[in-house]
């Protein structure tokens, strides 16, 4: 525990003094010349204490802010914040964390908050919630766009403000549109307050698609939702930003990337932040930032804290999806939890779970793959969603917290991340075609040991190839490719292989097609050790190489780009098309990826030739060739 202490200049006098506190955290009182005038307990909602009732009548005053914050030994809302920090938790913040400004002499009877909602049919309805008296006050709402008024209603305080605008542009990521609101109080014909805010039309939803598929629809169409797991910590302030315009510059590089969306991790911003998202056209999956939750208390305050989050922050257009639990951090009563936010908050989508520990509630079945891509199973009333995937890793001397870090998977250069960033977007292509409604990229930006960022942690330095980064995402937005199987994987069906995984390596003629391979044994694959992540296991291989060989036949000539190699591998692995090497790669993917092949293939019989070599944990491999049917164009 430990005070900020400090004088001010405020008299009493016909308004109230206010003290506003974008967020502390955890534990606070306030005492102004030695009184206690209010506390509060979050760490992410803003709240205001009224200083009037306690101020010198010399006119400078003494204000105390005592907190105290149990980090990680406490079972709050804390997010990633341990006391020891490492791997994918990180240093902590304690205390005052965002803005603080005093609000002198504000009117008696004046505008406290406001509850905005628009809808695509240009209806947009205020409830303004007013400290003081209502008693003989009256409210106005004008709404324009572009300065001129196209809306305007009034009524008695205490009632909501409803207006009507005629053909109203709606908000999206490509036309971020926003009209402007001004509500005035009034009494006797005089206004005594005034506040501007704005509000967007647009719709959120998630149902099936013309195909039956249940997809993220915007605007009642389908849209598919991609963008970074976004931390929000910074070397320097840690959850606090040097600046606002540091802060935009993040959601700049994301859209400037092609993004259309931000995935908010287990914190809360600053109200700026998300008015920059509103403007930017940037929509927001919403974190809950999560806690331990042992103990009835722990529970009682996690729902507290989750209220006021998205009390404080409902009014933004951008938020589209409020985010329960990730990964099973403090998952509890998650049926009741979401029953009530999708009474609360019933014209948003609720993501009960990202990652691990699914209930089959919420709208979306969420599961994260590293590096992926993967996608769960469809499902007749959820959308498929993959809450994370990626964590590709690269090392910048200069830029970096400490000097080691680590990626799910580690590169050398700038050129090899982005050909692996590269593939794994042009895999999700395909599982778009498969159901898949969304995908959110590990991540913005380095933090602290974590090494797989768009961009380093001090923002000195976009890792990537911009313009082809951009390409890769925009292609999610072009119309979705369709495969067939041509050699099928073993991921439905099992498939009959020629398998030998002996210690002594197989005669070097191993992967010609006239190779006599009936001393080998025959099993279907996939091969490997059952707890692999993504594997599908049919026969076991747990030696440290295996080698595969399997004939198929073309009924038809195939041109080149046709064809693509569809294969999960753990861990190094070398692939042979009729003797000749077709594709190679090193470390593990944890689902089937699609690999374009380089070479056209002629009607007739064909060997595909294999040997997979493990190096430490989990094993595992399985191929197939895949046909590109239909591929999308601008």
């Amino acid at each position: 525990r430990w005070v900020y202490q400090r004088t001010f200049a405020a008299k009493k006098g016909s308004g109230r003094t206010l003290l506003h506190f974008g967020a502390v955290d955890w534990e606070c009182e306030v005492r102004v010349n030695g009184h206690k005038v209010g506390e509060h307990r979050g760490g992410y909602d803003p709240f205001t204490i009224d200083l009037t009732d306690s101020l010198d009548a010399s006119g400078t005053n003494d204000l105390q802010v005592a907190i105290l914050d149990p980090s990680d030994t406490g079972g709050q809302p804390r997010g990633k914040q341990v006391l020891n920090p490492g791997s994918i938790f990180y240093t902590p913040t304690s205390g005052i964390w965002q803005t603080v400004w005093l609000e002198n002499q504000v009117p008696e009877t004046s505008i406290d908050s406001l509850h905005t909602e628009a809808f695509v049919d240009g209806r947009v309805t205020i409830r303004v919630d007013l400290r003081g008296e209502a008693a003989g006050v009256t409210q106005e709402l004008e709404v324009s766009r572009a300065g001129s008024r196209v809306a305007r209603s009034s009524g008695e305080a205490g009632q909501p403000l409803a207006a009507q605008i005629a053909a109203p542009i709606l908000w999206s990521p490509g036309h971020p549109a926003l009209y402007d609101l001004r509500i005035r109080l009034l009494k006797d014909g005089k206004v005594v307050d005034s506040v501007k805010s704005y509000c967007a039309f647009r719709s959120v939803e998630v149902k099936k698609d013309a195909h039956g598929v249940n997809r993220f629809f915007l605007n009642g169409h389908p849209q598919f939702v991609i963008g970074p797991l976004d931390q929000g910590f910074w070397p320097d302030g840690i959850y606090t930003a040097p600046t606002d315009a540091a802060m935009r510059y993040d959601l700049e590089v994301t859209k400037r990337l092609g993004f259309n969306m931000i995935r908010k991790h287990v914190k809360v911003e600053p109200e700026t932040w998300y008015a920059a998202c509103d403007k930017l056209g940037l929509m927001v999956f919403q974190d809950m930032p999560s806690g331990d939750n042992k103990t009835d208390a722990d529970k009682e305050n996690f729902k507290r804290e989750l209220q006021a989050m998205i009390d404080a922050r409902r009014n933004h257009p951008c938020i589209v999806s409020w985010v329960l639990f990730n990964e099973g951090w403090g998952q509890h009563d998650t049926e009741a939890l979401t029953k009530w936010l999708v009474a609360y908050e019933p014209h948003r989508i609720i993501d009960s779970v990202t990652g691990w520990t699914d209930k089959g509630v919420g709208a979306f079945s969420d599961i994260h793959a590293y590096p992926g891509p993967a996608m769960p199973k469809v499902e007749p009333n959820r959308a498929s969603f993959l809450g994370e995937f990626g964590g590709l890793g690269l090392p910048v001397p200069g830029h970096m917290w400490l000097e080691k870090g680590w990626g799910y998977q580690s590169f050398k250069t700038g050129k090899e991340l982005t050909d692996k960033f590269v593939e794994l977007f042009e895999n999700l292509r395909f599982l778009q075609g498969q159901g898949l409604a969304g995908a959110v990229y590990t991540q913005t930006t380095d933090v602290e040991t974590e090494l797989n960022g768009l961009m380093t942690y001090d923002r000195a330095m976009l890792k990537m190839d911009e313009a082809r980064v951009r390409r890769a995402v925009e292609a999610l937005y072009l119309p979705q490719p369709t495969v067939e199987d041509v050699v099928p994987t073993s991921e439905r069906e099992p498939q009959a292989w020629h398998y030998n995984t002996s210690s002594d390596t197989p005669s070097t003629q191993w992967v010609d097609p006239a190779f006599d391979d009936s001393a080998w044994r025959r099993g279907p694959g996939g091969f490997g050790t059952p707890e692999t992540p993504g594997a599908i296991v049919r026969t076991r291989w747990d030696t440290k190489d295996i080698y595969l060989r399997r004939k198929f036949t073309l009924d038809r000539d195939r041109k080149l780009g046709d064809l693509m190699l569809r294969i999960s591998h753990d861990d190094d692995v070398d692939v042979y098309l009729d003797g000749k090497l077709l594709w190679k790669a090193s470390a593990w993917t944890t689902s089937y990826l699609m690999i374009p092949m380089p070479t056209a293939l002629s009607r007739g019989e064909h060997t595909l030739a294999i040997r997979c070599h493990q190096n430490e944990g989990g094993q595992y491999i399985d191929a197939g060739i895949v046909r590109i049917v239909e591929k999308g164009s601008r």
